[in-house]
């Protein structure tokens, strides 16, 4: 939210814009006032929404034309004052003034405001006020509200700033349709999504202990039994299906903001939006989605203990029927607040274990995560966002490890998550590694590897579990790979693969050695030839897992033909 606004205040001569500014200010009439008031500053420390306040007024003759035009493209919001007792001035609003803010290319939040009613002559409804401002606000969406007010008595002069400053910090247009009187779509999936995830036990409903923790999060206070069972009468009135089982219903969640904004407490609604990191155009942030968090050279990321818990206790969550996978409509309903499975292009679930329907087993689900987190850290922390990891800061779900090189000069590591390369001649059965790898069967289908294919599974080192991550990236792009120090500093192990029935296949991961320790392949990595001939695994009693658990335990460098 920003900390401070810029209220400007236009009009025809006369209407009293500057009486209007005197008037807040000395907290009395002053009957003779400049022509123009200079720029006032109101410190946060004295207004209710704690933000410096800049109020400035502005002439509308001739002379004042360019320092109007300048202040109105600097303003967060613009007050097009009119008199009560000239309707002259109310009827120029809609076709002069608000014209002349489109005509610039203007488009902030608008305040009408009628000044001098100590004027006006008879009663005047409600009702008739409605009638009078409600086609100029169905017509201009810029126009927040209307504020009647006298400088001189004085009244509601404070009530005029206190509007100015809520249209910018909690704006009404992007939540609320003023001529339908509905939420508007776009708030309506932010509310749903935050309803979703306050939704920790997945039963569509909010139950008190999930609304207390909403109101918590949110307003940094628990609800009261007494004020919790007021809601759930007031929304069992007046919302059909709004509570059910004694719980919150999506549909009574949505009526409550519903009249929150209907009644003008747009700062509650603009609250929750906010606390889950939405943005003025009800977008997750790129602050939100994306926090600092600085990765030294030659580290790299894991999931941290608490990152692995939440994940965990998501997929539980999740597997409705209970049979220890997630099936594609529980992973649906799992990404459902977020823009979706963030493995869609990377043949996922292929990528990882999973049961014999193709349904992710929870081991299968935290390598995955263990993958993304390695190979892009951002992206997890993203999707902690979306999925509605409860700790601040987010960050707490990673682990930064120490440098690959201290590793490598003391022999052992600390790490839990190991890449491994794996480069070879066209056919000579790298993808069938990576899917044997993977626990999926062989395919007798040869397909060209033409992008970069990703795959994790966990390994045993030492009775402790780990997990390696297999990349292959086509042999049109290994030689460039290898030679970059960048690419090939980040890999614990780089295996070559050659098919034994084909000697020019040998031949080109020979060639291919040369050529990137020419180019500066690192010393400290494992080097590793080996033939892969028959389907299911490599030959020699030994499964593609305990070899890459051998060789990442420390197995040694060199050439091992299996």
């Amino acid at each position: 939210m920003r900390r401070d606004v810029r209220i400007l205040l236009v009009g025809d001569e006369g209407v009293g814009k500057s009486t209007i500014v005197t008037s807040l200010i000395k907290e009395s009439f002053v009957p003779r006032v400049q022509h123009v008031v200079p720029e006032v500053t109101i410190p946060p420390e004295v207004t209710p929404e704690n933000v410096t306040t800049y109020i400035v007024d502005s002439g509308s003759g001739p002379n004042d034309q360019h320092h109007l035009e300048s202040e109105i493209r600097k303003a967060h919001v613009i007050c097009v004052v009119y008199a009560i007792d000239n309707p002259n001035s109310f009827d120029r609003i809609p076709t002069y003034w608000l014209p002349y803010f489109r005509q610039l290319g203007v488009n902030v939040p608008v305040i009408l405001v009628g000044n001098k009613i100590d004027l006006r002559g008879g009663e005047v409804t409600n009702e008739a006020l409605e009638d009078e401002i409600i086609p100029i606000m169905n017509e201009f969406k810029e126009v927040e509200t209307c504020v009647e007010c006298s400088a001189k008595l004085p009244l509601n002069v404070s009530e005029v700033f206190y509007f100015a400053q809520k249209a910018v910090l909690h704006p009404t247009a992007p939540l609320y349709d003023s001529r339908e009187h509905v939420l508007k779509k776009e708030c309506v999936a932010a509310l749903r999504r935050i309803f979703k995830l306050c939704d920790m036990n997945k039963d569509g409903l909010l139950d008190a202990a999930e609304l207390n923790e909403f109101q918590r999060k949110c307003f940094d206070a628990p609800l009261q039994a007494q004020e919790l069972e007021g809601i759930k009468e007031m929304v069992r009135q007046h919302a059909e299906g709004g509570v059910r089982d004694n719980g919150l219903t999506e549909a009574g969640f949505l009526y409550l903001h519903t009249i929150f904004i209907q009644r003008g407490r747009l700062e509650t609604t603009w609250t929750v939006l906010r606390k889950f990191g939405y943005g003025e155009d009800l977008r997750l942030t790129e602050s939100f989605l994306y926090p600092k968090f600085e990765v030294p050279y030659d580290c790299s990321v894991e999931l941290s203990p608490l990152g692995y818990q939440f994940l965990t206790v998501l997929f539980e969550n999740h597997d409705k029927d209970q049979d220890g996978a997630l099936n594609k409509e529980e992973l649906e309903e799992l990404f459902s607040t977020s823009p979706g499975n963030p493995w869609a292009g990377q043949k996922f679930p292929d990528t990882t274990v999973s049961d014999d329907t193709g349904a992710v087993t929870l081991q299968g689900w935290l390598a995955q995560w263990s993958m993304t987190t390695l190979l892009d850290h951002r992206t997890t922390l993203a999707y902690l966002a979306y999925l509605g990891y409860p700790d601040e800061p987010r960050t707490t779900a990673l682990h930064v490890t120490r440098p690959r090189k201290a590793d490598r000069r003391k022999g052992k590591s600390a790490r839990n998550v190991f890449l491994c390369y794996v480069c070879g001649a066209a056919g000579s059965g790298k993808t069938s590694l990576l899917r044997a790898f993977a626990g999926k069967p062989f395919s007798p289908v040869y397909e060209p590897t033409k992008k970069m294919n990703s795959v994790v599974n966990s390994v045993d080192i030492d009775g402790s579990e780990k997990y390696l991550v297999l990349q292959e990236f086509g042999s049109k792009y290994e030689a460039e790979t290898l030679r970059s120090p960048k690419k090939t500093d980040l890999a614990d192990v780089i295996v070559y693969v050659y098919d034994s029935s084909d000697t020019n296949s040998f031949s080109y991961i020979s060639n291919l050695r040369i050529a990137s320790t020419v180019g500066g392949l690192s010393a400290g990595l494992y080097l590793v030839y080996r033939t892969f001939a028959r389907p299911g695994g490599a030959q020699g009693g030994w499964s593609v897992g305990s070899w890459l658990a051998w060789l990442i335990g420390g197995g040694g460098g060199g050439r091992r033909e299996l």
